[in-house]
């Protein structure tokens, strides 16, 4: 597993394709979202994976009141905004209709996420000390 430092090679991979599963399942659910082969796929996961590095932590950062007056769903909103950014004509054969194909899109690619990560991959790492055994600490009655 990488350190939180490093990313590697199999997990931007393991990223990369949840990305297009999630791309892949929104073209086919979501009338308005199209695809049109699998290279242009390609690109669209390599742009939005870009977008999601460089641009989203900025738009979170200066989003922040929104997110937080909306209760975490202003972050689907910023999501749905690069999806259909990137459908606007960023990539040639990748189409979104409009915003609501886009929130929708970015909905199920998100769930994509969340429940292959949930799936496949283990619990996160434990940190710090380990627990001490039951009953050896100090007892402070009052």
């Amino acid at each position: 597993m990488a350190s939180k430092s490093k990313l590697s090679l199999q997990d931007l991979l393991w990223r990369w394709a949840m990305l297009a599963l999630g791309v892949m399942l929104a073209t086919n659910l979501v009338d308005g979202i199209r695809c049109d082969d699998g290279t242009t796929l390609v690109k669209v996961v390599l742009l939005l994976s870009l977008l999601n590095a460089l641009l989203r932590p900025l738009l979170l950062l200066f989003t922040l009141p929104f997110i937080l007056l909306t209760m975490g769903l202003g972050v689907l909103v910023i999501n749905a905004m690069l999806f259909l950014w990137v459908g606007s004509g960023m990539v040639k054969g990748f189409h979104v209709a409009g915003f609501w194909p886009a929130l929708w899109g970015a909905l199920i690619v998100s769930i994509t996420n969340m429940v292959a990560n949930a799936l496949f991959r283990g619990p996160p790492p434990r940190r710090g000390p380990p627990a001490p055994p039951a009953g050896s600490g100090d007892v402070i009655d009052i």
